[in-house]
């Protein structure tokens, strides 16, 4: 029997235009509205600005959630269920959106809150590298203080962050095949976001948490779980932890997982996971087209 994943991507994967067809669909326009409210501006207006203010911390994060979780209830409404869900930073929030852990409006609301958190944010920055000898990186992100290893995508490609001085050390001592400096705010998922994530926990300890329908693999701990309170817990540490995502791809195929959906905009996650799984199927929704 075939055991099937869906994951959803996080910034990074948003593009002018996207969700463009679902937008005129009448299933949509209700929590349209409802995001609206809550937002105080359009997810369709924002997510089709040629000013491409979708690209922006805090447009980008509502607006990806808002997108990724209708094509999840359009999904649902064909009769569709994975077997196991998880999402990549702010992908975790779809993934227990979609896993009935909390409402569309409750993680909407702390998407939101995130995203503004994260928007202000103004101290260090992140930077990708590509090709490189681990155990090299590893050691020298050891010895350099003030970076991290915040997104541990694959065994090719990884993110730090922490401030700009320890960044350019590692980047000096390491050899990659590319190195890029992201155009970020801030050192996303490191120590550097605790004052944010305190801010955030006085939010997230409101917002009910249900037990999962399906086992949730969390960026902090890519061990499946249903649990409200572990599931709360590892979305708390999410913001200074790591994205374990290297962990999470190779964990699926250990769950019997056969197919791996990725549901929203693009092909990222895609990208990243195939070197790791390649006995699994992959595939993308998108488009309303795609499901419908």
């Amino acid at each position: 029997m075939t055991k099937t994943a869906w994951v959803f991507p996080g910034q990074g994967s948003q593009a002018i235009g996207m969700g463009a067809d679902l937008f005129d669909l009448s299933a949509v326009q209700e929590k349209l509205e409802q995001a609206q409210g809550i937002l105080g501006w359009s997810i369709a207006e924002i997510c089709q600005s040629p000013d491409d203010l979708v690209s922006k911390t805090r447009y980008t994060q509502p607006c990806l959630y808002t997108v990724e979780s209708l094509l999840v209830d359009l999904m649902q409404s064909q009769g569709h269920q994975p077997d196991f869900v998880a999402g990549h930073s702010l992908g975790e929030y779809v993934a227990l959106y979609a896993a009935g852990v909390f409402d569309f409006e409750a993680g909407l609301r702390l998407v939101k809150q995130r995203a503004e958190l994260m928007d202000n944010a103004s101290e260090g920055g992140m930077a990708a590298l590509l090709g490189f000898d681990r155990a090299q990186l590893e050691q020298q992100i050891a010895q350099t203080p003030g970076v991290v290893l915040a997104n541990d995508n694959n065994e090719a490609q990884v993110v730090i962050s922490g401030t700009a001085e320890a960044i350019d050390a590692v980047i000096a001592q390491v050899k990659t095949k590319r190195s890029v400096k992201l155009n970020v705010s801030g050192a996303f998922h490191s120590p550097m976001m605790a004052g944010a994530a305190a801010e955030y926990e006085q939010l997230l300890a409101e917002v009910e948490f249900r037990e999962a329908r399906v086992p949730l693999l969390s960026n902090v701990d890519p061990s499946p779980a249903i649990a409200p309170q572990i599931l709360k817990e590892r979305l708390q540490k999410q913001m200074t932890g790591s994205v374990r995502w290297r962990e999470i791809t190779l964990r699926l195929p250990q769950e019997g997982v056969t197919e791996i959906l990725e549901i929203g905009p693009g092909k990222v996650l895609v990208g990243i996971m195939k070197r790791g799984c390649p006995d699994v199927t992959f595939g993308n929704r998108s488009l309303a087209a795609e499901i419908l």
